[in-house]
């Protein structure tokens, strides 16, 4: 049985499911602002794509064996060496989807929605590339939504923040450089905040509560869960022992 969590469950920040809640929430997002924001407005789901050099481990096995050689006139038999096991560098090719509402009579971008995903927040190139491409949303009069779900990696720059296991950013292209912050624990409710529009239009609620328990529902993510062990990453124990007080659903 699952814990009824009162806001994130810790357990799909695990980097085998991740994939799956970055994919399910965006694809949420899309259906259900969708069936508000139109005709006026479309959430078109977008794909980033980039390259990341990473450390491949290899298996660690160090073996001595005999072997023999054999020459036209001989039969030698050598004790090979033993060689140090190491990793080398493997590109990896990313692809990270993100939602962009379109003001669909003139085709501008009027809002981007991000949600982070480890590479985004871990040094490399999926960094660099999105921070740079942060910095340029901020610097345009397009409105940003951050959607930071992950304990790991350091929070994305700003100021007069709080420290929090998780975070969510609103950024108003009419208002910077002052921003909406919505941060919150693991024993914290997940926020709803209002998506930004253009001025005089109504804004949408974005209901993550509702959000991630349809991913959750959607992609059966508890039957890939063993909640009676530490989550990856692991929560400090104080937090570990108060999910195995919370009621199951």
């Amino acid at each position: 049985m699952q814990p009824k969590f009162p806001g994130m469950n810790p357990d799909l920040e695990n980097p085998e499911l991740w994939s799956e809640v970055h994919f399910g929430i965006i694809g949420v997002l899309a259906r259900s602002l969708n069936a508000v924001i139109t005709p006026k407005y479309r959430a078109a789901v977008e794909q980033g794509v980039y390259t990341d050099s990473l450390l491949v481990g290899i298996p660690d096995v160090s073996v001595f064996q005999r072997g023999t050689e054999t020459t036209a006139s001989q039969s030698v038999t050598a004790t090979l060496s033993a060689p140090l096991v190491v990793t080398v560098p493997v590109v990896e090719e990313t692809r990270e989807r993100f939602l962009e509402i379109r003001d669909v009579g003139t085709g501008t971008v009027v809002t981007v929605v991000e949600v982070l995903s480890p590479k985004n927040k871990r040094p490399g190139e999926g960094k660099l590339k999105y921070d740079a491409k942060r910095q340029a949303i901020l610097n345009s009069a397009t409105h940003l939504v951050e959607i930071d779900l992950l304990r790991t990696g350091a929070p994305k720059l700003m100021a007069g923040g709080i420290p929090s296991d998780y975070r969510i950013l609103v950024s108003r292209g009419d208002r910077r450089p002052a921003a909406e912050l919505y941060p919150f624990n693991v024993r914290d409710p997940l926020p709803r905040f209002l998506l930004p529009l253009r001025p005089g239009d109504q804004e949408p609620v974005i209901d993550m509560p509702s959000v991630l328990a349809q991913v959750d529902q959607e992609a059966a993510l508890a039957l890939a869960i063993n909640y009676a062990i530490q989550p990856t990453p692991p929560l400090p124990e104080a937090d570990f022992q108060w999910v195995q007080t919370l009621p199951e659903v």
